[in-house]
């Protein structure tokens, strides 16, 4: 559908609008509902319906009517609620199902999906009412981080039977990928400041279908300017056609004007050239034509790569996670290890690596601890491997990590001071060795304290802000973090020595802002981790631009192994 867009010109300070999920398309198939045993038995019984009831031998089409339900469980909760369904396909063991399931792809959310399938056994619609033939659960970060985006699982539900299994493809929908390009200006403005001038600035909106209007991008502010000039923009496309909440400004209003994507598409013509309008004056002066115009100077439309397309082809991204002080003993330890709940290190460690293991096909995790005293001689450490292992520190699983970080709190004495350099250089290190884009390095911090090496930590991060590399730090507990948001980087970029870090590569959060108040520790773990990774995908686009990487071609999927040596990393 060809949505209108609205433009105003006004005056404000900048506002942000919230990027749109990456729209992935799921297809279904399977095979091997039936052991060799059930299949005799179905087929005796096919033919005997087909020679007992000839004159309606079409019955028979309802042995073999199988459809498939997808569900979706909400985060933090237990409830599953149906998606969608395919559509019934007839008398076939292995089918394939055209009716695909488009679903928003959240980088920094786990989404739980599970597929059921089932005989067709009635025409009601009440799936209760037909044959279970099997489950699967997964998350659709599983299914996009498999090598071709391809997933092969076992149906399982059944006991005692063997239930075939269901294949998974995922593919990002091809306009997710257009960005649009443009340019626009405008010509005797009205005067808004006392001296005659005005400070405009141009707000784009798309409409929705109830009605509103959603902002999707708002240009820089010309000041002092009746006729500007604005700075060409970049807007993914899928913005005009996804829907959000109306933002409101309260800034001096000069006027509006409508449009859509067809006529912007048409480029820099006599269609382009628009009236800008304010209702209150054209109601209040006979005389009033127009507040001034807005041409578009150029625009055009071409794809870009996403982060969806790394993934797709095969990018490896590197989980290291890092705890580090505290007292496990004291219950009043952050470290403290309760048989009833997770601490904070726990809850974060799992909230964060539950979501990036699913793009890692062989979860091996490198994972540290910093600031303890390591035994047999009590040698101070900043950076000691969590399993004890020098020689390899990777744990199986985000299970295997949280092992580890229980079985350290046994034998290591936590210790101070709180140093990060040592550790994001050994992660640097990695990173260092592998340019080419073929892995990611994401390195989790958990830290109580304050940085006691504040100006080799900045160091650090300058000289990693090159490498495929991005830093997520957490602080748990009451302490002041305020350190930690000058490593951020968000207003101003971390420098040492004179020199700037090339990418923002840092991202702090406090986990004490994130705790449910009711108690539940799967929200807070879900909410911790939509904002801690919510910038990943772009940090790894931005490395990937800069150093003029594209992605790998994904494997056709009838070249996909059932277990594929290797995946994305994180």
């Amino acid at each position: 559908m060809d949505r209108l867009v609205m433009a105003s010109i006004g005056d404000f300070d900048p506002l942000h609008s919230t990027v749109p999920a990456t729209k992935i398309e799921v297809t279904v198939s399977c095979s091997g509902y039936l052991t060799a045993r059930n299949m005799l038995w179905h087929f005796i019984l096919h033919c005997l319906l087909i020679s007992v009831i000839s004159c309606s031998p079409s019955l028979s089409l309802y042995l073999f009517l199988t459809v498939v339900v997808l569900y979706i469980q909400g985060i933090g909760t237990k409830e599953w609620r149906e998606y969608g369904r395919t559509e019934v396909i007839d008398n076939t063991l292995n089918p394939d199902f055209v009716r695909k399931f488009v679903l928003d792809f959240f980088f920094e959310e786990k989404q739980n999906l599970r597929f059921d399938v089932y005989n067709v056994d009635t025409r009601s619609s009440n799936i209760s009412k037909h044959d279970f033939l099997g489950q699967t659960f997964c998350t659709l970060g599983e299914i996009i981080g498999s090598t071709g985006s391809r997933m092969e699982r076992t149906l399982s539900g059944i006991p005692g039977k063997k239930c075939g299994t269901i294949i998974l493809a995922a593919e990002e929908l091809s306009n997710c990928r257009d960005i649009a390009t443009m340019q626009l200006c405008a010509n005797k403005l009205d005067k808004k400041d006392f001296f005659g001038k005005s400070d405009p600035f141009l707000v784009f909106y798309r409409s929705n279908e109830d009605g509103t209007f959603t902002i999707c991008h708002k240009t820089e502010v010309v000041k002092n300017n009746l006729n500007p000039v604005w700075q060409p923009f970049t807007i993914p496309v899928r913005a005009l056609y996804l829907y959000g909440e109306p933002v409101h400004s309260n800034h001096d209003f000069i006027g509006e004007f409508t449009t859509s994507y067809r006529e912007l598409s048409r480029g820099q013509s006599q269609f382009n050239v628009y009236e800008v309008l304010n209702p209150k004056k054209k109601g209040k002066k006979k005389k009033y034509v127009n507040s001034g115009t807005v041409t578009l100077l150029s625009f055009k439309v071409e794809s870009e790569y996403t982060f969806v397309d790394f993934i797709r082809g095969g990018i490896r991204c590197v989980p290291d996670p890092s705890v580090i002080a505290g007292n496990p003993a004291q219950p009043t330890s952050l470290h403290y290890m309760s048989p009833y709940q997770m601490n904070t290190y726990a809850m974060a460690l799992k909230a964060v690596g539950e979501i990036i293991q699913d793009y890692d096909s062989d979860k091996l995790f490198p994972a540290y601890g910093f600031g303890a005293k390591l035994p047999p001689d009590g040698k101070i450490s900043h950076a000691f491997p969590l399993n004890g292992n020098s020689e390899d520190p990777n744990c199986v699983g985000i299970e295997g990590v949280l092992e580890a970080y229980f079985q350290s709190l046994r034998t290591v004495q936590l210790y101070g001071p709180t140093n990060f350099a040592p550790v994001i250089n050994q992660v640097a290190c990695s990173a260092q060795e592998v340019t080419d884009g073929s892995q990611y390095f994401v390195l989790l911090m958990i830290t109580d304290g304050v940085i006691s090496d504040m100006v080799q930590t900045k160091e650090a991060v300058v000289n990693a802000s090159s490498l495929p590399m991005s830093i997520i730090i957490v602080g748990v507990g009451p302490a002041e973090f305020d350190a930690m948001e000058e490593l951020d980087g968000d207003e101003v970029r971390v420098s040492s020595r004179g020199r700037f870090a090339e990418r923002d590569i840092v991202q702090f959060v406090p986990f004490r802002d994130y705790i449910d108040r009711s108690g539940n520790q799967i929200l807070s773990m879900a909410r911790l981790a939509k904002d801690v990774l919510a910038e990943i995908p772009e940090q790894l686009l931005s490395f990937m631009k800069s150093k003029g990487i594209e992605p790998r071609p994904a494997p056709p999927a009838s070249c996909v192994p059932n277990k594929p040596p290797g995946s994305m990393r994180i």
